[in-house]
């Protein structure tokens, strides 16, 4: 695949910002007409999952767009059937549940770290394509995505969170041995491709060497897979205020408030804002 210039900044952030207002109509169709809709987002460590996602929840109402992140499964959690803890966070009419990492664990870090049994394994390849097809049965839309990033630059990434305190708790001894394991990654990705990329629930490669594109491209493909149509929102004005009926505000000195800070800012001393060095990591780069 040919190396793609840098995207330039001020058209990322025109482009981003026309796709999140498309989002927006998408969230408002979506609740008006009790859809449901599940996006999953899988792929290697540093691909880029994580941005993706805040972009696309940046402006949408949180009662609506949801984020699934959830960690290592409990002890009686490890006694249930694999999919039982997943199905309590799917959603309701006119909801979208975002996976950041979802079922999918079974097949990639399980499977890679042994975390869970060959035949754990097995039958999670057996009953995974089943289980998305009842999904799908039952009305909810399911888009599935897989952020792919190369070895050199998920390195890059490693590297750079390293000494990044604003990112350094993104890293975890289970992700540095992905450099290791690369291979066995690799490998794992390709059997799960197999089994589960199925008519029905297409897996979506998003090529994420560049965050900016890849956030780009995955956000306009969701939207574009999304029947969505503008919803006509009723006009609303503000209603005037009526006149004072005698109420006296509780006396400040009763209350506790925060303390403000700003009066001892120094105009002059400003921090450099912080830029995500990651952003301007690209692959033609030593």
């Amino acid at each position: 695949m040919a190396k793609l210039p840098k995207l330039d900044n001020e058209l990322y952030e025109a482009e981003l910002l026309r796709l999140q207002s498309e989002l927006v109509e998408m969230q408002e169709w979506l609740r008006t007409e009790g859809k449901r809709l599940v996006v999953v987002f899988e792929g290697r460590d540093a691909a880029g999952k994580g941005g993706a996602i805040k972009r696309i929840t940046e402006y949408l109402s949180p009662r609506i767009a949801q984020v699934v992140a959830l960690p290592a499964p409990t002890e009686r959690q490890q006694s249930q059937w694999y999919f039982q803890r997943y199905i309590q966070h799917l959603p309701s009419a006119g909801q979208i549940k975002l996976f950041d990492r979802s079922w999918y664990n079974r097949a990639g870090v399980e499977r890679v770290m042994g975390y869970c049994t060959t035949e754990q394994h097995r039958r999670f390849l057996r009953q995974c394509p089943i289980f998305e097809r009842m999904l799908i049965e039952d009305g909810i839309m399911l888009r599935k995505y897989w952020f792919s990033v190369s070895d050199k630059m998920q390195e890059k990434r490693f590297k750079s969170r390293l000494t990044d305190p604003m990112r350094q708790w993104k890293l975890s001894p289970t992700d540095l041995e992905s450099l290791t394991r690369w291979e066995d990654y690799s490998r794992a990705k390709d059997e799960m491709f197999v089994h589960t990329d199925i008519p029905e629930a297409r897996w979506n490669v998003v090529e994420s060497e560049d965050k900016k594109r890849a956030r780009i491209n995955m956000i306009a493909h969701l939207l574009s897979s999304i029947p969505y149509q503008k919803i006509e929102r009723p006009e609303l004005t503000l209603p005037e205020r009526p006149p004072s009926t005698g109420y006296q505000r509780t006396d400040r000195g009763l209350q506790y408030e925060v303390p403000d800070v700003t009066n001892g800012l120094v105009k002059g001393k400003k921090k450099k804002k912080y830029v995500d060095p990651e952003e301007d990591l690209h692959a033609d780069e030593g």
